[in-house]
C-alpha cells in the first residue's frame, strides 16, 4: 500500500477542485491518503510569489479558470463572498479534529464545502458556528486543543516547505511532488509505474541549466 500527503489550504479553489477529483485518479490503486492542512500563504512568501489574487488580471483570469474547472469536471464551485480571505481560523478549526496534523476526508470536506459552495462569506460568524456544529463529532474538546492546533498547522507548513512544497495542492509520494489539479494524471502515471519515470527523466527534467542570471 503506497502512503499519499494531501497538502491543502481551504482558500485555494485548486486544492478543492483536486480533492474532488482524487478519487478517481487514485480508483484502483491501494494507498493511504494523508490529508495535511498547510497554510499557503506562507509557503508563497518563503519564494517571494504574491499569488494569483496578487496580480489583478491573474486574478480574474484564476477565478474565472477554477469555476470553468468546476463546471466541467462536474464539481460545484462558487466563488466565495470575499476572496482572498485569511483561512488560518479554518485551517485551525479543521487541525482541531486532528491528533497529529492530518484530518480525515470528512472533515476537509466540509470545510471545503463551507467555502467553495453557495456563494457565503467563509468567515462569517454564523457560517462558521454551524461548520464548528457540522464538525461536533471530530472536534477535540480538551483546554490545549486550540493551541495544539495552532502548533500543528506551524509544523504541517515548515515540514511541508522543507520538502520542497511551495504550493497547494501539493500530492507528495516516495519524495515526489505533484502539484496542482493537472498533476494528478502525472500521480497516477507514476503510482502505475510510467515509463517516464523509468527512464531518468524525473531528475532529467529538473536538470536543466539555468539561462537567466540573478
Amino acid at each position: 500500500m503506497r502512503d499519499i500527503t494531501f497538502y491543502l489550504d481551504f482558500v485555494s479553489p485548486y486544492a478543492w477542485l483536486a480533492f474532488a477529483q482524487l478519487p478517481a485518479q487514485l480508483e484502483g490503486i491501494s494507498c493511504h491518503v494523508r490529508y495535511r492542512p498547510v497554510l499557503l500563504g506562507a509557503l508563497l512568501k518563503q519564494h517571494a510569489n504574491p499569488g494569483p489574487a496578487g496580480i489583478p488580471p491573474k486574478r480574474a483570469w484564476t477565478y474565472r479558470h477554477a469555476e470553468w474547472l468546476g463546471h466541467a469536471q462536474g464539481t460545484t464551485l462558487q466563488m466565495p463572498q470575499r476572496h482572498p480571505f485569511n483561512p488560518l481560523p479554518l485551517l485551525r478549526l479543521a487541525l482541531e479534529c486532528s491528533e497529529d496534523g492530518c484530518i480525515n476526508r470528512f472533515t476537509a470536506d466540509a470545510l471545503f464545502r463551507h467555502v467553495w459552495e453557495g456563494g457565503g462569506d467563509a468567515l462569517g460568524a454564523e457560517r462558521i458556528a454551524a461548520l464548528r456544529e457540522r464538525l461536533a463529532a471530530q472536534l477535540r474538546t480538551d483546554a490545549q486543543a486550540a493551541e495544539r492546533a495552532k502548533g500543528l498547522l506551524r509544523t504541517n507548513t515548515e515540514e511541508a516547505a522543507a520538502a520542497g512544497v511551495f504550493g497547494v495542492p501539493t500530492v507528495s509520494v516516495d519524495g515526489h511532488t505533484f502539484f496542482g489539479v493537472d498533476g494528478l494524471p502525472m500521480l497516477r502515471d507514476y503510482l502505475q509505474g510510467g515509463d517516464w519515470f523509468t527512464q531518468g527523466r524525473w531528475e532529467a527534467a529538473a536538470s536543466v541549466e539555468q539561462g537567466l542570471q540573478a
